[in-house]
């Protein structure tokens, strides 16, 4: 027997092809995209809602390029028929999209957001969703991080980034917890 239906959408942001490029190497929980399926398999065996959140990066150097080889959402996570695909040009998922509305008109005030990378798209959507009123859940497992280089050399490994990251944003913005607390939370 299924479980009820959960309003609280799961949210894929950034999935991309685009993630395997060289830029991105080094990053920390080598294990996130298996647990994004995980939670994805949850929610469809469910009929829960699924959003897919795609960055078409007009810059044509980028790696996210919209026009570039490696632009297309990883077919692991890829959006079956009835997904929603929402396609963001900005790092935030709310700025310039149909996030909001589509939430809005779901009637939910609480999401599941996975993703890459969480120091960057993901940390400025968590910021811009709890300043909307949102209650965002962030499976720390169900993201990574990439190493980062200031403009003055010091740098810091991706599982330092990953950690700091969800500390800072499970402090004041997100409800930061494990897949399996998530699943155990939606699933009683």
């Amino acid at each position: 027997m299924k479980d009820q239906p959960s309003p609280i959408p799961l949210v894929i942001l950034d999935v991309q092809d685009a993630i395997d490029r060289p830029i991105w190497d080094g990053k920390s929980n080598p294990g996130y995209l298996a647990v994004i399926q995980r939670l994805l398999d949850l929610w469809r065996s469910n009929g829960w809602p699924v959003l897919h959140v795609k960055h078409d990066e007009q810059t044509p150097t980028s790696s996210y390029y919209v026009h570039g080889p490696w632009n297309g959402i990883k077919k692991d996570v890829a959006p079956i028929r009835g997904e929603t695909v929402i396609i963001k040009q900005e790092n935030c998922a709310f700025i310039g999209t149909e996030l909001d509305a589509i939430l809005k008109s779901m009637q939910v005030r609480r999401l599941v957001l996975t993703g890459v990378v969480i120091h960057n798209s993901m940390d400025a959507t968590v910021r811009a969703g709890k300043a909307l009123g949102y209650s965002i859940i962030l499976p720390s497992d169900a993201t990574t991080a990439v190493p980062v280089v200031a403009a003055h050399g010091k740098s810091w490994d991706a599982t330092t980034v990953h950690e700091l990251t969800l500390a800072i944003l499970g402090d004041e913005y997100a409800e930061v917890m494990s897949s399996d607390e998530v699943i155990a939370q939606l699933t009683l």
